[in-house]
């Protein structure tokens, strides 16, 4: 299972990516970025990876890519945010920018489950 729904805010556009980031499905992330990267009318574009639960290596070269052309990442989990942060380091050294608003680069959100 694979899908990408938009979340449109005043402030923010929101690519929200769910299931396996695998091929085939790679490039779909790739083409939505580049297709909703496009008309933002000031607002942020942020990809959020918080219910992927795999991510290959050839997911992995694509968020690689994605942080170099500029694309802002959130997530949760402790294994989407150690592979964000890796990949961030290697990007750029200390990222900051690239994935939310931490000190780290990463923006994650808390999960209430208990």
């Amino acid at each position: 299972m694979f899908r990408i729904s938009i979340t449109d805010t005043p402030a923010q556009r929101k690519l929200v990516v769910e299931g396996k980031l695998v091929e085939p499905w790679v490039d779909e992330l790739r083409t939505a970025w580049r297709n909703m990267s496009r008309a933002l009318d000031r607002r942020k574009l942020v990809i959020d990876l918080s219910s992927v639960s795999v991510i290959s290596t050839e997911g992995e070269k694509a968020i690689s890519e994605l942080m170099k052309q500029g694309a802002k990442f959130s997530c949760c989990g402790v294994l989407t945010r150690h592979v964000l942060k890796r990949l961030a380091t290697n990007c750029h050294g200390p990222l900051r920018d690239s994935v939310g608003q931490t000190g780290s680069g990463i923006q994650t959100e808390k999960s209430s489950r208990r």
